[in-house]
């Protein structure tokens, strides 16, 4: 069966990036294939428990370039916006992130779901991608609410969100099929004035 067409162009440029101490982060390119496809291949043992079950063809180029244009159909939609990290100086690639699932209206919430390969997993580079990433959606985007959902067993994933500054708000029964089987999530969330509270300056005590 054919993949579909997409008509949409992103609405940002393609020189969007945002940067971090260590890291940058950008909308991802058709040139990123060879790159992409050999970190995935690498890391495929390591990723599979955390992801829905990779397509046959997923690390086709055939499958990449269908997957940028659902990217740019999203982005430019405003679905989401999708990015690489790469390291500075370097600029090797060494994992993704995706702000999803944006609501508009009285929601303005989005989710966020992240990978990093296996090679690089460990060095804080998560955590200076989720510092960085925070303030774009807070500031730049105007959401209101940032939500992320792990397993429960993710002891990584829950102790990243937790030093960022996300709270644990619930238990999801069956939320999300993860390579081939139906898991529980826990459901973390960041709202943008806890966010501004944990990252005020304090005042200088005067007299």
């Amino acid at each position: 069966m054919p993949r579909p067409a997409f008509r949409f162009r992103s609405r940002a440029s393609d020189d969007l990036q945002i940067t971090g101490d260590r890291i940058f982060l950008r909308l991802p390119r058709l040139a990123d294939f060879g790159e992409w496809s050999t970190l995935r291949t690498r890391s495929r043992a390591f990723l599979e428990p955390w992801e829905p079950r990779w397509p046959d063809d997923d690390l086709t180029r055939s499958a990449f370039q269908y997957r940028i244009r659902r990217y740019e159909a999203d982005h430019g939609s405003g679905l989401a916006t999708p990015l690489f990290i790469f390291l500075k100086g370097s600029n090797q690639l060494v994992g993704g992130l995706t702000i999803g699932n944006i609501r508009r209206g009285a929601a303005e919430t989005c989710t966020l779901g992240y990978w990093m390969g296996e090679a690089h997993a460990g060095r804080g580079l998560m955590h200076d991608a989720l510092r960085s990433i925070i303030p774009h959606v807070f500031e730049r985007m105007r959401l209101h609410r940032i939500e992320a959902a792990c397993i429960p067993d993710n002891e990584r994933s829950m102790h990243l969100l937790e030093k960022v500054g996300f709270r644990r708000e619930g238990y999801l029964n069956g939320y999300l099929k993860i390579n081939g089987a139906w898991r529980d999530h826990l459901l973390y969330a960041l709202i943008a004035e806890d966010w501004r509270d944990r990252h005020a300056k304090p005042t200088k005590a005067t007299g």
